[in-house]
């Protein structure tokens, strides 16, 4: 059986407590502007307990920009899927040292999961979450264990089910930070040109939302910018977003 990292204090009073923790901090800090609550969460509410998840997507120059500003030192944690585009690697590299960031933690699916759930590598043509959970859940649960809360860069505008995502919500025992959930797309584009940031060059092909390579597509004209993902599937999210990912750290299935 896959040796499982250390199990989080799941009990119902912590949960509650850090769900009541993420509600007071929406309401305190959620108005604020996004680099505010990315500053005000690394050096009072989070300091020394809080990474980035950064998927180095279509859009991730912003996020990681503001946290370079802060604090080019945060930890910043990379999935590597081993299905990412060469795009995307090269894109990470690149942001890497425009930012001059020092921290960014690579992690990558269990060995001997793989081995056990997708020894082929073609287990997304016949279970999308099963991949998913392998190559991204459970190996994203490994990278924030460490931490009490991380920051992501997911916006309400990038499909309907982030329609109500609050600015700081609870995981578990943790809490994730979406600096720019109130963003729209103008306000994400006038910082990219104002800061004359690169953008993954995938995005000039139409790939609006990138994720791995055998399970991403162009968007087509006026749909949501998450429609490219895992098209003809009834999914729209890997589950890093989801419950599974508390749950894949003690659960051995994943």
């Amino acid at each position: 059986m896959l040796a499982k990292p250390r199990p989080l204090d799941r009990t119902d009073g912590v949960e509650a407590g850090v769900a009541a923790e993420a509600a007071g901090l929406d309401a305190l800090l959620g108005h604020l502007k996004p680099i505010e609550i990315i500053e005000r969460s690394v050096r009072e509410f989070f300091r020394g307990e809080v990474a980035a998840v950064s998927s180095f997507g279509a859009d991730s120059a912003v996020l990681l920009h503001m946290i370079a500003k802060i604090d080019r030192s945060l930890p910043v944690i990379f999935l590597d899927t081993g299905k990412h585009f060469e795009e995307t690697l090269g894109y990470r590299d690149a942001l890497v040292a425009d930012f001059g960031l020092t921290d960014v933690r690579v992690i990558k699916p269990d060995e001997a999961a793989l081995e056990r759930v997708d020894p082929t590598g073609r287990l997304h043509e016949t279970d999308t979450d099963a991949c998913c959970n392998v190559r991204k859940v459970e190996p994203l649960a490994r990278g924030v264990e460490p931490f009490r809360a991380w920051f992501t860069g997911r916006k309400r505008f990038q499909a309907s089910t982030r329609a109500a995502l609050p600015v700081f919500e609870a995981v578990g025992s943790r809490i994730r930070i979406n600096p720019l959930a109130r963003w729209t797309t103008s306000d994400q584009a006038d910082y990219m040109r104002a800061h004359a940031l690169r953008e993954n060059p995938l995005v000039a092909y139409g790939y609006l939302s990138i994720g791995c390579f055998p399970c991403t597509q162009p968007v087509q004209p006026g749909e949501d910018a998450r429609s490219g993902r895992w098209a003809g599937h009834a999914k729209t999210e890997c589950g890093i977003h989801l419950s599974g990912l508390e749950k894949s750290l003690t659960d051995a299935s994943l």
